[in-house]
């Protein structure tokens, strides 16, 4: 999977550090492939509730490609590791991994937790998978940055272990993982998502129509998101409200996971608080 674009743009929304860019890039694409061939409306949370710089990190993905997320602490950029490469261990840390699958038609989620193993996120998950899914997995997650600290690469695959698979197809599927090169390079080198499932899949085949899923930031639907956050603001009562306006001269809430920010008016609060029928005005800033 190929989600420079997907990265770049959590990158922009959250304006986050190389280091922060890299775990929360990863999580976002493991909660992607994790969540992708899944039965349809079915979601995918994965949480990183660890004790380094980065503090909890959060992605929530569906069966269609989209995907959202945000880190505690978005400055989070230790120091390079000895082999200069983002230490994106220290920055998670240690602590819990905790992946929920939830589906409108299903009672209850599905809810997974395991300690965190080394921070860089595709181990993680990988272990994730055997532990608490009972599916043997292998998983490569990447995030690659330019001088400027911006995203140049990023993608990911997973491959997973049908309970019938033969000892043929694991030596083939080994091999052809061993000697791959990382998802970063293969991207930088020019490869299509199609080119390097090729690569992985090389001696076993690839179903010529194979579906394809194009990675997606978002969406916070802007009409849903404006009524949970009038909801929000509606709970601090008339008075407070008032005040925060007074004094501010503009009320504005913003979501964790898109970074956008609305604006709303003392008259349209104050509607919602007497269950008032009022033409939105919540206007973006």
């Amino acid at each position: 999977m190929d989600g420079t674009k997907l990265v770049a743009e959590a990158q922009q929304r959250h304006k986050l550090a190389p280091t922060a860019t890299a775990a929360l890039g990863r999580t976002l694409l493991g909660a992607l492939l994790m969540g992708s061939f899944r039965k349809e409306d079915e979601q995918v949370q994965i949480t990183f509730q660890g004790n380094g710089l980065a503090g909890s990190i959060l992605a929530i993905a569906d069966t269609r490609g989209n995907v959202k997320g945000k880190v505690a602490n978005p400055a989070a950029d230790p120091p390079l590791r000895p082999d200069g490469k983002l230490d994106v261990g220290a920055a998670v840390g240690q602590g819990v991994l905790a992946v929920v699958r939830s589906h409108p038609l299903e009672p209850q989620p599905y809810t997974g937790m395991v300690p965190i193993v080394s921070g860089e996120v595709a181990e993680d998950l990988a272990n994730y998978l055997v532990d608490s899914e009972q599916t043997n997995s292998a998983i490569g997650l990447g995030v690659s940055l330019d001088r400027d600290c911006n995203v140049k690469s990023a993608g990911g695959w997973l491959v997973q272990i049908l309970p019938f698979c033969s000892e043929e197809t694991l030596e083939v599927l080994e091999k052809n993982l061993t000697t791959m090169p990382s998802i970063t390079t293969m991207l930088n080198d020019g490869l299509t998502a199609a080119d390097i499932t090729n690569r992985i899949l090389d001696g076993l085949g690839v179903l010529p129509d194979a579906e394809t899923i194009v990675p997606r930031y978002g969406p916070c639907e802007e009409e849903a998101l404006k009524k949970r956050m009038i909801r929000a603001v509606a709970a601090l009562g008339k008075q407070e409200v008032a005040d925060i306006i007074a004094q501010e001269g503009k009320l504005e809430v913003t979501c964790d996971l898109c970074q956008q920010t609305y604006q709303f008016t003392q008259r349209e609060v104050d509607a919602y608080i007497d269950g008032e029928e009022v033409e939105a005005e919540a206007v973006r800033a």
